[in-house]
């Protein structure tokens, strides 16, 4: 899992780990194509998870930021929905070869910033990329439908931008996900404010003024740092705001509904899961076991989409975790910047969560198999830590099996036969993801057809790409984010009939 050391950010993510500064970081909010500092002119700290030390500050937004972003928006949406879909598409274009040439500097960024491992950092700055290339080359195929009502009448629809969004951005997948919600807007004519996660605000300022140089005129991408309530929920209930695109929690995604809900106002949530990964008893155990210790221990499980609960059959179970338990050892754990197979929590907060989580199991009886402790970076003996955790024979209806922890924690639940793993599958308030080890296809497709989840995948837990729709069923939201379904929440139907 740990990418070779001669990769292309080698050099500076050393020097960075050796005590060198990063130069010219923003410190104040992107509107209007300008940097502008807050209303308030009061700061945040922005931590290094992996050394638990304050890395940077950004601006404590304030309403009034926020409603200079949607004016500004406002006003450059009239500009920006007359552009042709070609010139956007360039546009967005220029945008991905700059972030391109920017690559390195930004993976750094968002390592530091996130805790994430500098082989995923890496890897989610081509995947922005890859947003702005596949929306790009959709900018010009938005069309219609004509419908047939007899010779003397005729009538069409066409697809019109719905105006300013509002993208309030987790601090999991800051880039990505601020991208994977934008590139489409951008690509119907829809301007974006955009509030970052408190904790992992930087790469998304950064990246602004990129836009910015890509020729995005001023005002259709803003970018309005702070905490959730001073700026995400005046943004949230903006009677100029026409649709909130939000990823987080479920008690956070409700009020965020509640407040779009106001300006009747659409919304595409999406808030997390607790998924589960299906091994029948006749799987490839050495595969479904390599592939399940990424789709937990990636990004120390904050994953929204993460393979945090195991359904087993009972008879292959304890083969399965030998090996499993085998290739979970081998990860290792330490500062971003190191390329770890296990990188920091985000937060102290969010460190006690997952502890908490596992500190509860252990008072119940629970059998923790592997993990269960916070730990440090193994070099500076800093940080916010957890380490990689299994817990065996969990029952149903444990906190540990029905609530989401976003850590690098395992619940296995043993089942007896494939119709029992059916229903531990669907029986969460969740249902993101869900994928099934088998190799029998007739079983594995009944398994998918019967799954109450968005995303269903077989034989490999993290299939699809920036083209396939993403969300979730119950509790884990709605909509659907990338692929060209994504296109359809930043889109409003006109219908136009006329006699002839």
């Amino acid at each position: 899992m740990t990418a070779s050391a001669d990769s292309k950010t080698t050099d500076l993510a050393g020097r960075v780990l050796a005590g060198e500064a990063l130069d010219n970081l923003p410190s104040q909010h992107f509107i209007d194509g300008t940097w502008q500092g807050s209303e308030s002119g009061a700061m945040l700290d922005t931590y290094d998870p992996g050394c638990a030390e304050v890395w940077h500050q950004i601006p404590a937004g304030t309403a009034g930021d926020a409603e200079q972003a949607v004016a500004s928006s406002q006003q450059a949406f009239e500009q920006w929905r007359k552009t042709t879909p070609a010139q956007r598409a360039e546009v967005m274009q220029n945008a991905a070869r700059l972030i391109g040439e920017n690559a390195e500097r930004l993976a750094v960024i968002e390592s530091l910033d996130c805790g994430k491992s500098l082989v995923d950092a890496e890897w989610d700055i081509g995947t922005v990329q890859k947003y702005l290339n596949y929306y790009a080359g959709a900018a010009d195929k938005l069309e219609g439908d004509t419908i047939p009502l007899g010779p003397d009448m005729m009538s069409f629809n066409i697809l019109e931008p719905v105006g300013v969004t509002t993208h309030i951005i987790p601090w999991n997948y800051p880039i990505s996900t601020m991208f994977r919600g934008i590139a489409p807007a951008l690509a119907v004519g829809c301007t974006a404010v955009v509030k970052p996660a408190e904790t992992t605000s930087v790469s998304a300022l950064v990246v602004a003024e990129l836009l910015s140089k890509a020729g995005l005129p001023d005002g259709v991408c803003n970018v309005v740092t702070g905490l959730g309530a001073e700026v995400g929920a005046p943004l949230c209930q903006h009677p100029d705001v026409r649709h909130v695109t939000f990823t987080g929690s479920v008690p956070t995604g409700s009020a965020v509904m509640g407040m779009a809900a106001k300006n009747i106002a659409s919304v595409t949530l999406e808030l997390g899961g607790k998924s589960p990964a299906v091994v029948l008893a006749d799987a490839d155990i050495e595969a479904a076991a390599e592939d399940l210790v990424m789709a937990i221990y990636e990004n120390a499980g904050q994953v929204c989409s993460a393979g945090s609960r195991l359904v087993i059959h009972r008879s292959v179970h304890q083969q399965f975790l030998e090996v499993f338990m085998a290739k979970a050892r081998q990860l290792t754990i330490g500062h971003a910047l190191r390329r770890p197979d296990v990188a920091a929590i985000n937060s102290a907060q969010q460190l006690a969560k997952v502890a908490g989580y596992v500190d509860g199991a252990k008072a119940r009886g629970l059998e923790v198999l592997m993990g269960g402790n916070v730990t440090t970076d193994p070099v500076s003996g800093k940080g916010w830590f957890y380490e990689p955790t299994l817990i065996y024979d969990v029952l149903h209806q444990d906190c540990i099996v029905q609530e989401e922890i976003f850590g690098p924690v395992l619940a296995v639940q043993l089942v007896d036969s494939d119709e029992q793993a059916l229903s531990y599958a669907n029986g969460t308030d969740f249902g993101l993801a869900a994928c099934v080890y088998t190799r029998d296809i007739t079983k594995a497709l009944r398994m998918a057809r019967d799954f109450d989840a968005g995303i269903i995948t077989i034989n490999q837990y993290f299939a699809g790409g920036v083209s396939t729709p993403f969300g979730g069923n119950k509790k884990s939201g709605f909509g659907r984010e990338k692929g060209l379904e994504a296109l359809r929440a930043y889109c409003r139907v006109k219908s136009i009939t006329a006699k002839i």
